[in-house]
């Protein structure tokens, strides 16, 4: 799901905080026994980066990853400085998902009311033990207000 996120939000968080350069970089990585050295770029244990290039494993993963094909790959690994609050926020994201994303689900009905049969009903716009819009169908429109804040500008 931070893939999908940090692809939304066209940041990868992957600027270095004290010139904000890139921290990417660029070259032929060998994948053996699952993992990756990335040792030479100073990335620390638990802190996530973006393999771009490779056939097998292109994606995000979290130092040391050891889940990986084995592969020798010419393109680039990304390290990604992602703030505490996205990680939260792709936890509600998944949980909202879980709950409201089922293709079943009321809120991913493109009706908002229905009528028939002297029966009618309207869904809310707003959850009322969250605060967070279910009817919108798209955790995209759900969470618009909390991803904004790390929103880049797409470059045409």
């Amino acid at each position: 799901m931070l893939e999908d996120i940090c692809r939304e939000l066209n940041n990868w968080f992957d600027e270095d905080p004290k010139d904000g350069t890139p921290m990417r970089y660029f070259g032929t990585f060998a994948i053996v026994d699952g993992t990756i050295g990335l040792s030479e770029t100073g990335i620390k244990e638990g802190q996530y980066f973006r393999i771009v290039g490779s056939v097998n494993n292109d994606g995000i993963y979290q130092y040391p990853a050891s889940e990986l094909t084995d592969e020798v790959f010419d393109g680039a690994v990304w390290l990604m400085l992602v703030p505490k609050a996205v990680i939260s926020l792709d936890e509600d994201i998944e949980a909202w998902k879980e709950k409201y994303g089922a293709v079943d689900s009321a809120a991913m009905s493109p009706f908002t009311s229905e009528s028939f049969g002297g029966y009618s009903y309207s869904k809310s716009s707003r959850s009322s033990s969250s605060g967070v819009d279910a009817s919108s169908g798209t955790w995209q429109g759900v969470f618009a207000s909390q991803l904004n804040k790390y929103r880049k500008i797409r470059a045409i």
